[in-house]
């Protein structure tokens, strides 16, 4: 399917199925031809806001309103990167993205009306009154000339980064074209199914809810925060037929007693990916969703959203039993490359998992974070990547990730390094440290991933310094840091437990705070 450009996606849908209903946000219901046309008056409003200099990255500081589609796709429309943000992040930390990603238009809605006054001076706003809005749906439809570019950077998405600084992400309309192409099909996706969009689209999952719904003439179903919170009443109620999302909310209704026998009669494939999915919480799924396909996806960022997949048998009785109790994360996708390499790089059936192919990024917004993360492989072994020589798509990926093969699948085993997912967010706890450390009162601070009380994985912090309440702590550290990246609890010590090397002893800390 010739779509060069991520728009093309969209448009072609639009072209092909004018009257399916292409999105229903905010209580509205809107068609392929109305959502376009939509799409233009709002690049209308950016180029008359912006002048004459066409856009060059836009920011989309909205959530779960028709501005915040409308924008992300009259972006594209207009030949820009998206660059989305969150209003839910501290204003310090949307502003740090802006500044990185080089935004020079920002697309807001009422939801980030605190965040305004903080963006980079010289960023243009497009931000009318909330009445104003109603003008995406009426009135004239500017003509928009084409973008008449295919090889740019679609997105940037940003990675919680071990230096404390967040990681731009460029991922480019040719990684994404085979990664929709693919999943277009293998989820047999096409006019009257329902996608859920339960993701922020600063998770790049969104992106699959997003253009294989649109890729396919299908309805990009988008629910309230408080929808969310009550999974089962959605997907009845909304009539999802495709939910995607973060294991958590698994966890989360079966908590609440809503997992009750075929409570979702209409579902057909349910996907989840952010975090490792328990065999537990996928049958409890099960049961809720007997007519349910359910498939474990995995990706990082850097590798277009998913590059491999499992799907569980029909039948319970054949599921897989691995060391760890969580599904396989599969196979890698047909077009896609896998490698597990142990610390040398030699090939090995347990180590980290090295991925290259066409949805692999093509290096990081800052070029000094690509050394170390990818290797080169020949005859002659394996080098890590020193960054002085051009990144060619011959260099493995590295994801970070430990995996074993195990009966022709890919077990996901958990991170080799400090980085961790809470909820599907990922996470750096060298960024949480370096926040911590920022604080007057702490001296040195170490940032731990343990068990609460309740069973779920919370994030600790512990440090040396002077005593502070919590609650100060708390406060302070939001105003660098989103709020899935703050700790629960920080706990003081006079000083830090060493190992033999003379290193903190993390494993120690870790059992003294379980």
């Amino acid at each position: 399917m010739n779509r060069p450009h991520l728009y093309d996606w969209f448009s072609a849908g639009a072209e092909k199925w004018p009257s399916e209903i292409a999105i229903e946000v905010d209580g509205l219901q809107l068609s392929y031809r109305r959502l376009e046309h939509a799409v233009a008056r709002m690049a209308g409003l950016i180029n008359r806001a912006h002048g004459s200099r066409p856009p060059r990255r836009v920011g989309i500081l909205a959530a779960r309103s028709l501005a915040a589609y409308a924008g992300y796709l009259a972006a594209l429309r207009l030949g820009a990167t998206v660059v989305p943000l969150n209003p839910a992040f501290p204003p310090d930390r949307n502003r740090l993205l802006c500044d990185r990603a080089g935004v020079d238009v920002v697309i807001t809605d009422e939801s980030a009306a605190g965040q305004v006054s903080s963006l980079p001076p010289g960023v243009t706003l497009v931000n009318p009154a909330a009445d104003a809005w109603r003008a995406l749906l009426n009135g004239p439809v500017p003509d928009i000339p084409p973008c008449g570019r295919t090889n740019d950077v679609a997105y940037i998405l940003f990675t919680s980064g071990s230096t404390g600084i967040p990681k731009g992400v460029p991922i480019r309309h040719e990684n994404v074209a085979p990664y929709l192409d693919f999943n277009i099909e293998r989820y047999q996706v096409g006019p009257g199914c329902r996608l859920s969009q339960a993701f922020d689209l600063t998770f790049d999952p969104s992106v699959f809810d997003l253009f294989v719904a649109w890729g396919a003439g299908a309805t990009l179903v988008v629910p309230r925060k408080d929808e969310l919170m009550a999974p089962v009443d959605f997907v009845n109620a909304r009539r999802v037929t495709h939910w995607f999302s973060v294991p958590w909310y698994i966890s989360m209704t079966s908590r609440l007693d809503q997992l009750t026998p075929d409570s979702m009669p209409g579902l057909r494939w349910s996907l989840f990916a952010g975090e490792q999915l328990t065999v537990e919480q996928a049958d409890a799924w099960r049961t809720a969703a007997p007519r349910s396909v359910i498939e474990n996806i995995y990706g990082p960022t850097e590798l277009t959203v998913t590059c491999t997949g499992y799907r569980l048998p029909a039948r319970r009785a054949d599921w897989p039993v691995t060391a760890n109790a969580t599904v396989p994360i599969g196979r890698p996708y047909p077009f896609m490359e896998t490698r597990v390499v142990d610390e040398s790089g030699r090939e090995a059936p347990e180590g980290e998992l090295c991925v290259r192919g066409p949805q692999r990024f093509a290096g990081y917004l800052d070029s000094g974070d690509d050394a170390g993360r990818f290797l080169e492989i020949d005859d002659d072994g394996a080098r890590p990547y020193d960054g002085t020589a051009p990144l060619e798509s011959s260099h493995w990926y590295r994801t970070g990730d430990r995996v074993r093969w195990a009966d022709g699948e890919l077990v996901h085993l958990g991170r080799l390094d400090a980085q961790v997912k809470i909820n599907g967010c990922r996470v750096e706890l060298g960024e949480i440290e370096a926040a911590v450390r920022g604080q007057e009162c702490v001296r040195e601070a170490v940032v731990l991933v343990v068990p609460s009380a309740r069973g779920a994985m919370e994030i600790v912090a512990v440090y040396t310094g002077e005593e502070a309440r919590s609650r100060d702590l708390v406060t302070s550290v939001r105003r660098r840091l989103p709020r899935y990246m703050v700790p629960s609890r920080f706990k003081r010590l006079a000083s830090f437990p060493l190992n033999a090397n003379g290193k903190i002893d993390r494993r120690r800390l870790a059992e003294e705070l379980t």
